[in-house]
């Protein structure tokens, strides 16, 4: 797309229409994918007149461009499509998967770290979910990645509060129907069950492939449970994790070539040698009031709060000849008194021999010698 040159004899009538009966791609996705804008956004650059084509202003977002044109985005020529990349992002409660929130609420990408180029979401989580969510600068793989015909295994953990066996969630791997939408088979296990008074926290580990608006939440409130705390735990081959709340990691390249290739066009492909940036720092901003960074939000009433982790203390170096072994120290013999028989302790020894005929000491009275008469 770039470093070429058009033909400025070529008359405008050749321009729009024989290109979009060509090949190549529409001009919204070329833009989208080399970092430009949405291609929502695009459109609105095109109907302002911000677009060309080899010269010729745009009109309509309903053309094509072929690897040898030249497009221009207010004058400047737009560079070659990036190879694709992908994150992984630990996203918070309190934050709306979208770009622009008609409501003012804030969004995932106003407090992503900075440093990233144009990213766009895999899937959605709703605002009081958390968890693993992927960023990637490729919009066909994260709609290949969304769609159900895909199978792409997402996994969550849901706490819950209401009554449930796990035989009642079994039901849930034929499929249910919840207000006239149809869930396929999911997968439930119940994990620990504390009781309550009137009803129970439970927590569920939810397995599923289709991945529609809300499913997990839907198809729990179908079996009368509540669900109060949602954390997506995995979505494909890629897991949460140690990843920090708010923490971005891109993936490597050769994990993407291993494992979503089938999904990625060949000439998107990164290269498995090229070097990725180091993880992201957690950002200060999506954090909830009150709250530390790599730690969950404040505890609210009734809810214990987990003490912050200290930092181990560096173990001293060891060179040898430090600890050097200690002789053992030999006891001496018992002293003995001068001239004391060996084996008589040193009083008994200074003691005065008893006279003949002289009660032993300690002897009962009477045991003594009697004197004939």
């Amino acid at each position: 797309m770039v470093d070429h040159a058009f033909d400025p004899i070529a008359g405008s009538s050749a321009g729009q229409a024989s290109v979009a009966e060509g090949g190549g791609e529409r001009v919204a996705k070329v833009l989208a994918r080399a970092g430009v804008a949405s291609r929502r956004d695009v459109e609105k650059l095109i109907a302002a007149g911000r677009v060309a084509l080899n010269g010729q202003v745009l009109t309509t977002p309903a053309v094509k461009v072929g690897p040898d044109d030249l497009l221009t985005v207010d004058g400047a020529a737009v560079g070659e499509a990036e190879p694709t990349r992908v994150w992984r992002y630990h996203k918070p409660t309190g934050l709306v998967t979208t770009h622009r929130d008609p409501k003012g609420r804030p969004t995932v990408f106003e407090h992503l770290p900075e440093g990233l180029p144009r990213v766009i979401s895999v899937g959605r989580l709703d605002l009081n979910s958390e968890g693993l969510l992927l960023l990637t600068n490729d919009g066909a793989l994260a709609r290949a990645l969304e769609m159900p015909a895909t199978g792409v295994v997402r996994r969550y953990r849901a706490r819950a509060r209401g009554h449930a066996t796990q035989a009642k969630l079994d039901t849930l791997q034929q499929g249910i129907t919840v207000d006239g939408v149809h869930y396929g088979p999911i997968e439930a296990r119940l994990d620990k069950a504390k009781e309550g008074g009137t009803a129970a926290n439970l927590w569920i580990t939810v397995t599923l492939t289709e991945g529609k608006n809300r499913e997990v939440r839907k198809v729990l409130e179908a079996l009368g449970l509540i669900v109060n705390r949602l954390i997506r735990l995995s979505y494909g081959p890629f897991q949460l994790g140690t990843l920090e709340i708010g923490q971005v990691e891109e993936v490597g390249p050769r994990v993407i070539r291993e494992q979503l290739a089938e999904h990625i066009a060949p000439g998107s492909l990164p290269l498995a040698t090229r070097k990725i940036a180091p993880a992201a720092p957690a950002h200060t901003h999506n954090l909830a009031p009150g709250q530390r960074r790599g730690t969950r939000p404040p505890a609210t009433r009734g809810q214990a709060q987990a003490a912050p982790e200290r930092p181990a203390k560096p173990k001293a170096e060891y060179k040898p000849g430090w600890a050097k072994p200690k002789k053992r120290a030999s006891h001496p013999p018992p002293k003995t008194a001068r001239g004391a028989p060996e084996g008589r302790s040193p009083k008994a020894a200074a003691r005065p021999p008893a006279k003949p005929g002289a009660p032993r000491r300690g002897a009962p009275k009477g045991s003594g010698p009697r004197s004939r008469s």
